[in-house]
């Protein structure tokens, strides 16, 4: 692994425990083992890792999004499955950058914050065309797509913090989120 992953990872740990405004790059380079000066040989500021981490989440969550889409074989309550899935998955994977990704994005700073936005409202579109679908194909109960739209996501973005206590399985959240999420969506 490289310094510079090395240092993106404990970034992303200081983070998630203090946040991003609270920590410093005297404690960042202390976790990471060098001199504070050291840690400018490998990144511009702690603003640049912060960039990376939000912006390389946002990339998993939208390269996932176009595999769900681009499989024609599935209808919307599978593909709504996949995403839960994927968002159980990244979760899983890394807890503390799944946490800045979703707690610290708002520090973010032009034109980083713009670009970060972008990506959030493609997914979102990308979700909520999916529910359209289901709608449309009478796969889903006829509900206002908004409600169900933010209430589907808003359920998907706090999954990092059971990961943190380690109070289920991935396999287990999953089945657990399908069932309330998609059957409380799927029409009878």
């Amino acid at each position: 692994m490289s310094s510079k992953e090395l240092i993106y990872q404990a970034a992303a740990k200081l983070f998630k425990e203090k946040g991003y405004a609270a920590t410093s790059m005297r404690e960042l380079a202390l976790q990471v083992g060098i001199e504070a000066s050291s840690l400018y040989n490998h990144i511009k500021s702690k603003e640049e890792i912060l960039q990376e981490i939000c912006l390389r989440n946002a990339g998993k969550f939208t390269d996932g999004m176009k595999i769900i889409q681009e499989n024609s074989n599935l209808n919307a309550l599978q593909k709504l499955e996949s995403i839960i899935r994927l968002h159980v998955q990244i979760a899983s994977d890394d807890i503390s950058s799944v946490t800045v990704f979703n707690d610290e994005w708002k520090h973010l700073k032009e034109p980083a914050l713009s670009d970060f936005l972008k990506l959030r409202i493609q997914y979102e579109q990308s979700v909520k065309s999916i529910i359209q679908e289901g709608i449309e194909k009478e796969l889903l109960k006829k509900v206002d797509i908004e409600v169900a739209l933010f209430s589907f996501l808003t359920s998907l973005r706090w999954i990092h913090y059971k990961f943190a206590k380690g109070r289920i399985s991935s396999d287990r959240l999953t089945e657990n989120l399908k069932n309330i999420l998609i059957f409380g969506l799927a029409k009878s």
